[in-house]
Parts: C-alpha cells; sequence; structure tokens
C-alpha cells in the first residue's frame, strides 16, 4: 500500500520558518516526480515547488515562492522536504505532497499519489 504523510505544518510568525516533510512507504520517491501543492480557503489548489525524479533532481517554484522556498530529497530516507522561509500571510494553506511516475508537472494534474494535507498558518 503506498502512502505518502506530510508533517512538519503549524502556525509561525510572519517571517518565520518552517520546513515540510513528505515520506513516502510502498514506493521509492526517486523513482517519481514530486509536487508540493497548496490549497488556501475558498481558492483552487496550485503547484509550489516540484522536483524530478532520479539523478535529474531539476526543481521548479511558482514566482509566489521564489526566493523563500526550497524543495529537496533524502533518498535514503525515502522522504522530500519543503523548506519554506520568510513566510507571509499569504502562505497560509493546507499544503500536499504528491507523486507522479510520468513527465514532471507543475499543475495539480495526473498525479498518482496524494498525501493527506498538513497546515500552514502564518499569523502573527
Amino acid at each position: 500500500q503506498v502512502q505518502l504523510v506530510e508533517s512538519g505544518g503549524g502556525l509561525v510568525q510572519p517571517g518565520g520558518s518552517l520546513r515540510l516533510s513528505c515520506a513516502a512507504s510502498g514506493l521509492t520517491l526517486d523513482d517519481y516526480n514530486i509536487g508540493w501543492f497548496r490549497q488556501a480557503p475558498g481558492k483552487e489548489r496550485e503547484g509550489v515547488s516540484c522536483i524530478s525524479s532520479n539523478s535529474d533532481g531539476m526543481t521548479y517554484n511558482a514566482d509566489s515562492v521564489k526566493g523563500r522556498f526550497t524543495i529537496s530529497r533524502d533518498n535514503a530516507k525515502n522522504t522530500v522536504y519543503l523548506q519554506m522561509n520568510s513566510l507571509k500571510p499569504e502562505d497560509t494553506a493546507v499544503y500536499s505532497c504528491a507523486a507522479r511516475r510520468l513527465t514532471i508537472r507543475t499543475t495539480p494534474v495526473g498525479y498518482d499519489y496524494w498525501g493527506q494535507g498538513t497546515q500552514v498558518t502564518v499569523s502573527s
């Protein structure tokens, strides 16, 4: 059974940092393209950051998070991370990771597996 489990969300003040983790079981994350997506109340789900599979390691970041968020892998731990710095109130959302075997996608379409999400709230 494949599972993606996110953790690391919480409440943080503006300007603060969080590191989200996406731990996988039942599959090898390095074989998959991984995306982080977020959905705020009343808004559509949007792509945040993506990392390609295997040794390619290409990354993509939405314009809204460039220079602030970094996606990375730890293959030994079968985990993908999203380091979020300089957080803003508009970053508040439920963040989910997803795995896709085929070509990397920055939109939340065609992903094979999804985690349940973790809440990130940026507020003073």
